[in-house]
């Protein structure tokens, strides 16, 4: 496809996908209660950040790119909500939380410059 980027060499994906696998190391020990509502929600929104990231790298043209890019950082914001929610139940511990919500900060910063660069072009 003319125009399709390979989205596993971008650094904002490979930062996602990170993410992404430590929200599902860190929502292993979770209640299994909880199996089908907190734990799996924090993982869609994980999952969810680069998969979207991915797609819009499969769709043409830099507008398109930037509105699963902006789709990307919805999710990044609702698994930052769902960390908070996790350390306040005590489903994980503080620093857990802290580390997760440090690496969707960063991650949330890389999307919204990207975006940003796309629709300077």
């Amino acid at each position: 496809m003319a125009g399709a980027r390979d989205f596993k060499r971008l650094v904002v994906w490979k930062k996602a996908h990170e993410l992404a696998l430590r929200t599902y190391k860190w929502t292993r020990d979770f209640p299994s209660s909880e199996r089908f509502s907190l734990t799996n929600q924090m993982q869609r929104a994980a999952v969810s950040i680069p998969a979207n990231i991915a797609e819009g790298c499969g769709r043409g043209g830099e507008a398109e790119m930037a509105r699963y890019l902006h789709i990307a950082h919805g999710s990044s914001s609702e698994l930052a909500y769902y960390a908070i929610l996790a350390a306040d139940l005590e489903y994980m511990g503080r620093d857990d939380a802290d580390e997760l919500s440090m690496l969707v900060d960063e991650v949330s910063r890389m999307l919204t410059a990207y975006a940003s660069k796309l629709r300077a072009t």
